[in-house]
């Protein structure tokens, strides 16, 4: 009896406990619902659901002509929810859908892609990445039509995320002055000096969480779209840009040279057409590391391009007539306990000072403005600040280095600062420093800022235009100016740069050379240069070109880097038709019989525009990709289209140089060139396969 008791006792104490849990739990259920339920709700859905930000499309960078320099792609990440196809349509797919994704991927067998989805379907799972490589735009449009894929997003499962990538067309062209920007908003060139314009202003949604822990968006009325960015317009121009780059890489490679830096200017508008660095790398080849143009690594002495400043000092105070002599001596004159040398061993003797110019003779140059300005250096260096060089520029991209002048009676002033400051040592400047002051002789003593943003748009709306800045309305007087052409011309016509020298057309500029200081020692390495400008009667384009540390025999300025500034001259010239008006029409077109004129080869665009500038009628059946040779029929042209596509080495007879390097080079060719005119012969043949750094040897006629 007594053990019954207690068994029923235990049994009503353990009904009792779990009727009250049951109450517990059916009472907290009813507090959680209608008490708490409001906050609850709240905060599920500050979980699940979330306004987050929604990124604005960066806009885009161009070059001059509208060509795109850099732009935003959108590329898209395949996501797959397994739980959404209803089972019939899931079937039916699932093999066909495993085959397309083995066959795009190359990844996985179809096997493999069947068993990853139909697992995940079968335990639940609502977010999976099919892989981790992103697609394109087109490929994204192509997936959407795959088995299952094509039932959508609701319907199907599939999911493309959208991820924006910047593209750079020309691939590598400019890069350094292009830039970047990385996630940290840390970058360099235009992509991170003009960061505020390009980025736009990012727009927020409502996202839901999903299981696997992504985000999808949630219409919602709140919603604020992103504003996307403004786009660049430059003042670069790629042919010219393309050519300054190749004729740099060309020379680091032939003189085994540290690094080299190419700006290429507008001589009127001060718009920068092209800027080119290159350095050499640790595999040995080279790549665009840093702007050495504009920035504090290339600060460095610039050795004999100063003496133009030198010359507007000595003519502006009237203290030298050009006709005038200086003593030259045997090329050594000891200025205190230094000794200046010139290049040539014995010296020059008696010259006159323009000949010391031409032939950039040290000790003459450092003779006449100690002679003329040791007692008031100050007043030397007052024409350092009176043509604007003492300054940084401000120029459009940040990071430009500021240029420094030693001051007279300062700490590190001495008697041997003055001499040798006249050619070009104990002073740093950039390469955009003394571009901008040969271009002001060039400008006829107008100094414009140098300029590379010329507007900020959105579509074809300009938001802001840049407008050419004249920083000195004159730098010297008229007579100086004359005076300074005329010693910038006999340069390349009597001294160090006539190995330049062409009949064609007027090239006018200095030679630079400067010996490198190293631990406080100057060495036997040289940084060597070239500014000048062309035509040089009426001058339409500035350009510096600066080499450093290049080896071998005759390492200075009119070997090394003077031949740079000419091989680029010469293309621009020829592609420029503006600068070619005075040359007869027959230059551009060559002769077939005794009575039609017709042009032989090139890009279609740029012949139909000749053509119709002489009145010739042309016809072209728009097939290709734009490349062309002339058939001659009747009284008119057929524009035959010469293929460039294909893995093999294309028929570039009858084109002009530009174009045949531009074709050539593209194919990741090598050319080597002699003669003049057009593509005569080529060594090899039309249709040979593409081997990559290959040598072809063109013959022009």
């Amino acid at each position: 009896m007594n053990i019954k008791r207690s068994i029923v006792m235990r049994v009503r104490i353990a009904f009792i406990a779990v009727a009250l849990i049951a109450g517990a739990i059916f009472y907290k259920i009813v507090h959680l619902q209608f008490v708490e339920g409001e906050k609850w709700a709240v905060k599920s859905e500050s979980i699940n659901f979330q306004f987050r930000q929604v990124s604005a499309t960066r806009g885009n960078i161009y070059a001059a002509d509208g060509s795109l320099l850099a732009t935003s792609l959108p590329f898209y990440r395949v996501v797959f929810d397994p739980l959404v196809a209803k089972e019939e349509i899931f079937r039916s797919g699932i093999d066909s859908l495993s085959i397309l994704l083995s066959s795009y991927y190359r990844d996985k067998s179809a096997d493999a892609y069947k068993r990853m989805i139909s697992d995940a379907r079968s335990s639940g799972k609502r977010y999976l990445i099919l892989n981790r490589r992103q697609i394109g735009y087109q490929d994204m449009q192509k997936m959407a039509q795959w088995p299952i894929f094509r039932n959508g997003r609701m319907s199907g499962g599939v999911i493309f995320e959208k991820v924006e990538k910047r593209y750079r067309p020309f691939n590598n062209l400019a890069s350094r002055t292009v830039g970047f920007l990385n996630e940290d908003k840390y970058g360099v060139g235009l992509e991170y000096s003009f960061n505020d314009y390009l980025e736009g202003k990012n727009g927020k949604a409502l996202f839901q969480r999903i299981a696997g822990g992504s985000w999808k968006p949630v219409f919602d009325a709140a919603d604020v779209k992103p504003d996307d960015g403004f786009d660049v317009l430059t003042t670069l121009d790629v042919n010219i840009q393309d050519v300054a780059e190749s004729a740099l890489l060309r020379q680091l490679i032939n003189k085994d040279a540290e690094f080299g830096s190419v700006i290429v200017m507008e001589v009127e508008t001060g718009h920068i057409k092209a800027i080119a660095n290159l350095q050499r790398n640790r595999n040995g080849g080279y790549g665009e590391n840093y702007n050495f143009a504009i920035g504090d690594q290339g600060l460095t002495e610039p050795g004999s391009t100063f003496k133009l400043l030198s010359m507007i000092a000595l003519l502006e105070e009237g203290k030298i007539n050009l006709n005038d002599e200086v003593d030259t001596g045997n090329g050594t004159f000891r200025f205190y306990d230094r000794v200046m040398r010139d290049v040539k061993q014995g010296g020059y003797g008696v010259i006159s000072i323009k000949e010391a110019f031409e032939k950039s003779s040290n000790v003459g140059i450092s003779k006449l403005v100690d002679q003329h300005f040791g007692a008031y250096p100050s007043k030397f260096t007052s024409y350092i600040e009176k043509v604007g060089l003492d300054q940084p520029i401000d120029f459009q991209i940040k990071g430009e280095g500021a240029p420094y002048f030693k001051t007279p009676g300062g700490k590190y002033w001495y008697g041997t600062t003055l001499p040798w400051m006249s050619i070009g040592y104990e002073a740093k400047l950039t390469p955009l420093h003394t571009l901008m002051l040969y271009n002001a002789v060039a400008n006829n003593g107008r100094m414009v800022k140098p300029m590379i943003v010329q507007a900020i748009a959105k579509g074809n709306s300009i938001e802001k235009r840049f407008q050419t800045e004249v920083v000195k309305k004159s730098i010297a007087s008229d007579k100086t100016i004359k005076q300074l052409q005329e010693l910038l011309e006999g340069v390349v016509k009597n001294g160090t740069a006539r190995n330049i020298y062409t009949d064609e057309y007027k090239i006018a500029g200095k030679t630079g050379t400067a010996q490198k200081l190293i631990d406080g020692r100057y060495t036997r390495r040289y940084y060597t240069s070239f500014a000048g400008y062309f035509p040089a009667d009426k001058p339409k384009y500035s350009a510096i070109i600066v080499i450093d540390s290049p080896k071998g025999f005759n390492a200075y300025g009119g070997d090394v880097s003077a031949p740079v500034f000419k091989e680029i001259a010469d293309k621009i010239y020829a592609q420029d038709l503006k600068l070619n008006s005075k040359l007869a029409p027959n230059t551009y077109l060559a002769q077939s019989g005794n009575e039609f004129p017709y042009i032989q080869a090139g890009k279609v665009d740029e012949l139909q525009m000749i053509c119709n500038l002489f009145g010739i009628s042309n016809h072209f059946d728009g097939q290709g990709d734009g490349w062309v040779k002339s058939v001659p029929q009747m009284k008119s042209i057929q524009w035959k289209s010469t293929p460039t596509e294909a893995p093999t080495v294309p028929d570039v007879s009858g084109m002009p140089l530009r174009d045949a390097l531009y074709v050539l080079e593209n194919k990741g060719l090598r050319v080597v060139y002699q003669g003049k005119g057009r593509v005569k012969d080529q060594s090899i043949s039309p249709g040979t396969p593409v081997q990559q750094n290959n040598v072809i040897n063109l013959i022009l006629g």
